[in-house]
């Protein structure tokens, strides 16, 4: 299945980013693909900050390759950005294979999980337009609870 959306400002993708959260819970991946610039990083953001109880700086995990955050409701987010990876061994030292069955993960550069990459992911391309701030969303999964859970998500 999949759903796309054209997202006109960065408001639109915080926007779309929040309401996704809302429908999140404990085992939920989040794979963030785009190329550089195209916005993962502020949707992920945006996403993280709606579920923590108490706002803080969520920064880019380019060179920490993982942060890690407490929700509101006490279910850990993970956050990964795996750019730098070169293979899967890298992938299991971090821990992020455990957090994907008990944390809400989002992970930006997906292919770097080859093999690693959970079946049950909701897959969100942002594609940079000719215009400024503009951009392209598209959803794709193969889960069936993603379909109930996007039924009415507000892009």
């Amino acid at each position: 299945m999949n759903l796309t959306a054209s997202l006109t400002s960065a408001e639109d993708t915080a926007t779309a980013a929040r309401c996704l959260g809302a429908r999140l819970g404990a085992g939920d991946t989040i794979l963030l693909t785009g190329d550089v610039g195209a916005g993962k990083t502020h949707f992920a953001r945006a996403l993280i900050q709606s579920l923590l109880a108490q706002p803080e700086d969520v920064p880019s995990p380019t060179f920490t390759l993982v942060q890690t955050y407490d929700a509101a409701n006490g279910t850990e987010i993970w956050h990964a950005d795996l750019y730098r990876l070169t293979g899967p061994s890298e992938i299991e030292e971090l821990g992020l294979i455990d957090a994907l069955s008990n944390a809400i993960c989002l992970i930006e550069w997906p292919d770097r999980l080859a093999s690693l990459r959970p079946a049950n992911a909701l897959d969100i391309t942002l594609c940079a337009t000719d215009e400024d701030d503009h951009r392209l969303l598209t959803a794709q999964w193969s889960d069936p609870r993603w379909t109930t859970r996007l039924t009415d998500w507000t892009l």
